[in-house]
C-alpha cells in the first residue's frame, strides 16, 4: 500500500468497483440472451476502448509509445480479459453459479500466495491472509454452504473458474508494472488490444450485423462496457497503485454481497442471519487486509557520557 493513500477516499472506491464489477452479472444475464457471448465481449471491450480514448483525450494524456510497454500492455490484456474471461465463462457453463462465485473469489488468496512465495513486491502479513480466509468464508456464507456440495463432481470446469482467478490474481499484480503511464492510458491501452484480438474472432464466427437485438439487450451491453469495464478499470489500475495488488483484488469478496443486496433492491429477497454474517465476515476480511500496517518507531538511541 502507499504510504499516500488515504482509505477513507479508497475504500470507498474499492466498494464502486465491486458494485460495478458485481452488477456486471446483471447486465450480462440482460445482454447474453440476445447477444451471443463473444459478440458480447466485443461489444464490451470494444466500447471500454473507445470510451477510455476519449477520456484520455479529455485529460490531455497520451497512449505510450514505447514498443515495451505496447507488449506489456499485450500481456495485461491476456491475462485479465481474455484468459480470465473466457476462461470463468466456460467454467460457468459446468459449475452452479453459487460454487462458481466461491471459486471466482479466491483471486486474493492466489494475490498473496504469489506474492509472498514467488514476487515480494508488497508487504504481506499474518493479518492479510487471515483477511483473505475470513472474506472467503464470508462468500461461503453468502452464497450458502450448500453450494460447496458440488465440489468434486464437475471438476473440469471447476478448475477453469479456479485458473480464471488464478489469472485475475496474475493480472493483479502483472499491473503494478505501469507506473511509469497513466491509469487511463494503461486501461485503454488493455481495452485496444482485447478489442484487436476479440473483435475479428467475433465477426467470423457470430456473424453479428445478422442480429436483431431489443432494446434492453443494447442497453446492457453498453452498460456492461462503459460502467463495468471502461470506469471499472480506471479504478481498478488507480487502485493498484494507492492500495497494492491484494487490496485492490479483496474487492471480490463485496461482489458476492453486492450480488445479494441487489437482489433485495430489485428481487425483493430477504437476509438471512447466515447472508448478514457472511456480509460482515466480507468486510471484516476487506478491512484486514487494506487497514495500514503501523510503522515501527526506530529504536532511540543512547546518549554518550
Amino acid at each position: 500500500m502507499s504510504d499516500k493513500a488515504d482509505l477513507r477516499l479508497e475504500l470507498p472506491l474499492l466498494g464502486l468497483l465491486a458494485l460495478l464489477w458485481g452488477s456486471s452479472y446483471l447486465f450480462t444475464k440482460v445482454a447474453v440472451e440476445q447477444i451471443p457471448p463473444l459478440t458480447l465481449v466485443a461489444i464490451r471491450v470494444s466500447g471500454a476502448a473507445l470510451f477510455l480514448t476519449i477520456v484520455l483525450a479529455l485529460r490531455h494524456e497520451k497512449l505510450p509509445r514505447d514498443g515495451r510497454t505496447w507488449r506489456r500492455l499485450l500481456v495485461q490484456a491476456f491475462v485479465n480479459s481474455i484468459a480470465a474471461w473466457t476462461l470463468l465463462a466456460w467454467g460457468q457453463q459446468h459449475v452452479d453459479a453459487g460454487l462458481a462465485s466461491v471459486l471466482n473469489s479466491t483471486s486474493p488468496i492466489f494475490v498473496f500466495l504469489f506474492t509472498a512465495l514467488i514476487t515480494r513486491h508488497e508487504a504481506v502479513s499474518g493479518r492479510k491472509f487471515a483477511g483473505a480466509l475470513i472474506g472467503i468464508c464470508g462468500v461461503c456464507l453468502i452464497v450458502g454452504l450448500d453450494a460447496l456440495k458440488g465440489l468434486g463432481t464437475q471438476v473440469t470446469g471447476q478448475l477453469a473458474c479456479l485458473l480464471g482467478a488464478a489469472f485475475y490474481g496474475v493480472a493483479a499484480i502483472y499491473g503494478k508494472r505501469f507506473s511509469h503511464i497513466s491509469a487511463t492510458a494503461t486501461a485503454a491501452g488493455t481495452m485496444l488490444w482485447a478489442t484487436a484480438i476479440i473483435a475479428p474472432a467475433a465477426l467470423l464466427i457470430d456473424r453479428p450485423w445478422s442480429l436483431r437485438p431489443e432494446p434492453e439487450a443494447i442497453l446492457a451491453a453498453l452498460a456492461l462496457s462503459i460502467l463495468c469495464t471502461g470506469i471499472a478499470l480506471l479504478l481498478y489500475f488507480r487502485l493498484m497503485r494507492t492500495i497494492g495488488s491484494l487490496g485492490v483484488a479483496s474487492q471480490a469478496y463485496l461482489r458476492a454481497g453486492i450480488g445479494v443486496m441487489l437482489g433485495m433492491l430489485f428481487l425483493g429477497e430477504r437476509i438471512t442471519p447466515s447472508v448478514a454474517l457472511g456480509l460482515f465476515a466480507a468486510i471484516l476480511g476487506v478491512a484486514l487486509i487494506n487497514w495500514p500496517q503501523k510503522k515501527r518507531e526506530p529504536p532511540a538511541q543512547a546518549d554518550g557520557s
